[in-house]
């Protein structure tokens, strides 16, 4: 399943679309490169999980925490993890929690994760030099994926 995206905002909707469906313990896989807009969706997830302060990439810090949402919100991105090293994250820890895990550059840690996900990958659509449309390819793995996918898909159904 894929998705053309046009702007930001419409990003941001797909995360909103994406937070309405979520369930406790739901992990959300996203791949893409430098500016694709993982963080943008992630935002959106934020705001629709009724998130105040802002939602930042936590490339630095590799793991950014919002148990303040409705469903707490453990936001974690991979890209400067040293030597695969997870021992700085407490990711089994995480994934046990009643909240939504969200992954950025996941392929680092992937024989780490359960094989039950749901996997977003977002690609630029570059027609000009300012472009800001995306492609966003949708992979669910495992059955509780599957109705969050769809349920995901009808919640954008629903925005438009």
């Amino acid at each position: 399943m894929k998705q053309e995206i046009d702007s930001p905002a419409q990003m941001k909707g797909l995360g909103a679309a994406v937070a309405q469906t979520a369930q406790p313990h739901d992990l959300l896989l996203l791949n893409g490169d430098l500016g694709a807009g993982k963080t943008t969706l992630t935002q959106g997830i934020g705001q629709a999980l009724g998130v105040k302060r802002p939602v930042k990439s936590p490339t630095f810090t590799i793991v950014r925490e919002y148990r303040e949402a409705q469903l707490p919100l453990f936001h974690m991105d991979f890209y400067r993890l040293e030597n695969d090293d997870l021992s700085s994250v407490d990711l089994a820890g995480y994934l046990a929690e009643p909240g939504l895990v969200v992954i950025e550059w996941p392929q680092l840690v992937l024989s780490d994760l359960p094989p039950d996900y749901l996997q977003l990958t977002i690609s630029r659509i570059d027609d000009s030099w300012n472009s800001t449309k995306r492609l966003v390819e949708f992979s669910a793995h495992g059955q509780r994926n599957e109705e969050w996918l769809q349920a995901i898909l009808a919640q954008i159904n629903k925005q438009a």
